[in-house]
């Protein structure tokens, strides 16, 4: 690939590893596949405890972890201003082109693609999640991503459902918002070797034990399906952790299923397909859901999934993989009933080939980089032109925009004032011999080093 098509991309986000989730897959699984289209990606996050500074992960990629500490739900304080400095420093540094932001609650992404904006870089956005319009939480963060995306290149959704949630909560036009679903890494979740014998069912739950993940439909949802099927016909393994673990430990208690009901806490991503592997059907209850990953890693184990109608999840899998229901007791009750009579004719060595040629990392990552072209072919605007586009945002919330963003401005001129571009040591480009990435893959195992200057 010729250096004018090569893209030298920033990815930001409050959420990277070592803390795991759907963004967190998603942004490591979407940089290696770029770094492997020779891509030059670099990501941007917060410290996680002693883990700060400069790391490079698997196949070369570099992580900076800037010294913020998170403040509530991962997400660093916001600051407006406070992370110019640093990041100005890092764009100029690494030489970036444009500047990836992932998730609508990330303090820092809305900031970097602020920052990006201000300094001439094209931004791409991606959404990762579902909100609502009526209470105050959403109307609130409806009102930030209108801001943070009045000024984007281009916006990525993971789903049909999550495009529309997107435009009609920023106003942003539907012409500059592509959908590119997430994928999963069929290398690592392959099915058990032998198909399980079907004499006992067992169902596997790994999720975060919280309201909008519906751990309170499991509460009213396990015991009647224990009922309905006595004698240890079905089992049940709840992974993970949060707030309603306390309601499902107590029911569990209530209808005596300590024998059937196992909660073996947070599951590690590393032993997440060990878990999965040792079931038959996976249950997922959750109320929202842009697009749900975790699915796409149990089907690539072959479990038959059975879900609530909810989000995007009803364009996840094909119908013969899934079982939907509304996020309903009865109704999730009825679903798991007809999975466990269709389960004899489920083949999971079948539905992970299926799973290989349906989701591919390689697929989202050269989809996004259509998207990356059409970021740069945008035009440049001057500092008038862009303030236009935030006077629509509101009676008094344009006005305010407006003005946060000449500040900004101001701000980085002060900056270029005080440390010119070319008194910044631009970083010299490193990348791992091809041998050295495919060692990596193949362990199946994320591993990083901290780099000393």
């Amino acid at each position: 690939m010729g250096d004018q098509k090569r893209h030298k991309i920033l990815m930001v986000s409050d959420f990277f590893y070592p803390n795991f989730g759907g963004v967190e897959n998603h942004i490591y699984y979407l940089s290696q596949c770029l770094l492997k289209l020779s891509h030059k990606v670099v990501v941007l996050t917060h410290a996680y405890g002693n883990r700060s500074g400069v790391r490079y992960m698997t196949g070369g990629l570099k992580v900076y972890y800037i010294p913020w500490k998170s403040f509530l739900m991962q997400n660093t304080l916001p600051t407006f201003y406070g992370t110019l400095p640093i990041m100005r420093t890092i764009l100029i540094r690494e030489k970036i082109t444009l500047v990836h932001g992932h998730q609508a609650f990330s303090t820092l992404c809305h900031e970097a693609l602020m920052h990006a904006r201000t300094m001439g870089y094209k931004v791409v956005f991606t959404d990762h999640s579902l909100y609502g319009f009526a209470d105050v939480g959403s109307i609130h963060m409806n009102k930030v991503l209108q801001f943070t995306l009045a000024d984007v290149s281009q916006a990525i959704c993971v789903s049909h459902t999550s495009k529309e949630n997107t435009v009609l909560r920023s106003g942003l036009p539907p012409e500059k918002v592509f959908v590119i679903p997430n994928a999963v890494d069929t290398a690592m979740f392959r099915p058990a070797p032998e198909k399980l014998s079907q004499d006992e069912i067992v169902i596997v739950v790994i999720s975060r034990l919280v309201y909008r993940k519906g751990a309170d439909l499991l509460v009213e949802v396990i015991p009647e399906v224990c009922r309905l099927f006595p004698n240890d016909l079905v089992r049940f393994i709840v992974g993970g952790d949060g707030p309603k673990r306390v309601r499902l430990e107590e029911m569990r208690e209530k209808n005596s299923l300590q024998d059937r009901v196992e909660m073996p806490g947070v599951v590690p991503h590393a032993r997440v397909q060990s878990v999965l592997i040792s079931g038959h059907i996976f249950l997922n209850s959750s109320l929202t859901e842009a697009f749900c990953i975790a699915i796409l890693e149990a089907a690539s184990c072959g479990l038959l999934t059975v879900s609530t109608r909810v989000g995007g999840v009803p364009e996840v899998l094909p119908d013969d993989m899934i079982v939907l229901a509304e996020p309903d007791p009865s109704d999730m009750v009825r679903a798991i009933t007809k999975a466990i009579s269709i389960l004899p004719k489920i083949d999971p060595q079948v539905m992970h080939l299926r799973m290989k040629k349906l989701y591919s990392w390689h697929d989202v990552a050269k989809r996004t980089e259509i998207v990356y072209d059409r970021a740069l072919g945008c035009p440049n605007q001057n500092l008038i032109d862009r303030l236009s586009r935030y006077l629509p945002c509101g009676s008094w919330a344009g006005k305010l925009f407006c003005l946060v963003m000449i500040i900004d401005f101001l701000f980085c001129r002060l900056l270029q004032l005080w440390q010119p571009t070319e008194d910044i040591e631009e970083a010299p480009d490193f990348s791992l011999p091809n041998s050295q990435c495919l060692e990596f893959k193949e362990g199946g195992s994320l591993r990083s080093r901290r780099v000393s200057s």
